[in-house]
């Protein structure tokens, strides 16, 4: 009877999502690196293990309720502000001489790791809570608690973003405002607040481009901004024309993609050299491999992991997993969005991997604690249930 119960606070449904994703990883690296780039079995048995040690940080998330999590938050969030600033001083010398960014760390005979990947977590714990805090101590919401709400979360989001692009690591600080932007929406900050808020956004975010297209020399002169961005922007607008490194891979990409057809070449084979398909572009394998039908089914998944986790919500019906729950969703959304948009053309380089997917073992940590956040929320939820508790802790309340 216990083994039945301890069976039903277990979401299935998730974990069939990740598995599938993950052995299309496996086969797709080992596509990529034996069958494609003769490379061996190294890189495929290192992802293995990642995802070994990614099931145990499930596991061990999914201990935790969401009262301990709540008291844990604000530490977390510390540790991983005092993170972010290390590796501005302890990064990798070679990698940042070779890629430009500062992000990684190296750790002996690990290899190197990204920081910035593990701290999405205390970060979206953060958001969360904030949030709930907030509508606890304010029961009746009005425009001025709305502002004050919207300026906490800007002052505990704005930190971490900016210590990120300090690291000159674009990308993954667009995931961190992509998240910061989902909590803010599922807020219930009122629109009369957000809109011109969005609007004032929009314009800067149209005028930048309209800047890198025809007077490019003034965003050089702010020191914010630097030539390889600039390079990913003219090759997202001209990917042909193009004569960089970025240039050339993207449209790389779009051969072997397009060369898949309908159902691809078969498992293995390629005719379309890509540069660094084992990471970033690990959509073009797939791709070219199971053409539109494969990338369809991958998407799919997807599709089918996120309409779990935002059930995994509605069941439990508790504020601070609700928040909880859509940082790690829109974590994974954008990475999903961005990476095949890339892959496709319809958005620019942003160096992104796909989650779960792409080889890497910091990512595929990250997203792996991710999905132990979402696994507790039902366990913990299931656990009181079958006590006979009825309830859960509500922060705040």
């Amino acid at each position: 009877m216990k083994n039945e119960k301890n069976a039903q606070r277990v979401d299935y449904g998730i974990i069939l999502s990740v598995m599938l994703l993950a052995l299309i990883s496996i086969l797709s690296l080992y596509s990529t690196t034996v069958m494609i780039q003769d490379e061996g079995l190294g890189m495929t048995i290192r992802q293995i293990m990642w995802y070994g040690i990614g099931t145990i940080a499930v596991f061990i998330i999914m201990q935790f309720d969401s009262e301990q999590l709540w008291k844990m938050t604000t530490y977390l969030y510390i540790a991983g502000l005092l993170t972010l600033i290390l590796t501005l001083f302890l990064y990798d010398r070679n990698m940042a001489m070779t890629t430009g960014g500062r992000r990684w760390v190296r750790l002996g005979p690990i290899g190197t790791i990204q920081p910035s990947e593990f701290v999405k977590i205390p970060y979206i714990l953060m958001l969360a809570k904030v949030v709930t805090k907030h509508n606890s101590a304010f029961k009746n919401r009005d425009f001025n608690s709305d502002l004050v709400l919207l300026g906490k979360l800007a002052v505990y989001a704005l930190i971490p973003i900016i210590l990120v692009f300090m690291q000159n690591d674009l990308g993954t600080a667009l995931v961190y405002i992509s998240v910061a932007i989902g909590v803010t929406l599922l807020s219930g900050i009122r629109w009369q607040i957000l809109v011109p808020i969005f609007l004032v956004i929009s314009l800067i975010g149209i005028t930048l481009i309209v800047l890198v297209v025809y007077n490019r020399d003034l965003l050089y002169s702010t020191g914010l901004f630097q030539p390889y961005q600039f390079a990913r922007i003219d090759t997202w607008l001209n990917p042909h024309q193009g004569r960089s490194g970025t240039s050339y891979q993207i449209v790389q990409t779009f051969k072997a993609i397009g060369s898949g057809g309908v159902f691809g070449k078969g498992f293995g084979v390629s005719d379309v050299y890509v540069p660094v398909r084992e990471s970033d572009m690990i959509f073009a394998t797939i791709g070219e491999n199971f053409g539109f039908a494969g990338g369809a089914f991958v998407i799919f998944i997807y599709f089918v992991l996120v309409y779990q986790m935002i059930k995994v919500v509605y069941d439990t019906k508790n504020e601070f997993y609700a928040y909880i729950a859509t940082g790690v969703i829109m974590m994974i959304a954008f990475h999903v969005l961005e990476n095949v948009g890339m892959n496709i053309g319809l958005l620019p380089m942003t160096g992104i991997p796909l989650p779960f997917i792409s080889q890497g073992g910091s990512a595929l940590l990250g997203n792996m604690m991710g999905i132990g956040l979402i696994m507790s929320m039902r366990y913990h939820h299931k656990s009181y249930f079958f006590s006979g508790e009825g309830k859960e802790f509500h922060p705040g309340s």
